[in-house]
């Protein structure tokens, strides 16, 4: 893992997210380089691991382009990265990780 991911998902494992899931999309059919899932112990919980990443992703160097927060759901995008803070329910629901292993290369890439 680069060390940016392996920052963002030191705090979040630091600051008690759980089942946390790191995706290397590149040559995928995909919005995004790298996707981090994890799991919040619920909305206050989601909110505070944002608090904490900000100030760790700008010592990165990045800038936070935009979030969507919601009590179940907050979707941090970095551009070339998405991180899912999810609460246990919304993880199981969804079930983005499957979703994710499953994106296939474009039909016109070559496989390495």
């Amino acid at each position: 893992m680069s060390h940016r991911i392996d920052t963002i998902v030191k705090v979040l494992d630091d600051k008690k997210a759980e089942n946390i899931q790191a995706f290397d999309m590149r040559g995928r059919d995909y919005i995004a380089d790298d996707v981090i899932i994890a799991t919040t112990l619920g909305a206050k919980h989601g909110a505070a691991l944002l608090d904490y990443l900000k100030p760790e992703i700008k010592k990165l160097g990045e800038s936070v382009l935009h979030t969507d927060e919601a009590d179940e759901w907050i979707v941090i995008d970095l551009g070339d990265m998405l991180i899912h803070l999810m609460s246990p329910e919304h993880r199981s629901k969804y079930n983005i990780e499957e979703f994710l292993s499953y994106q296939r290369k474009p039909e016109n890439s070559e496989e390495i």
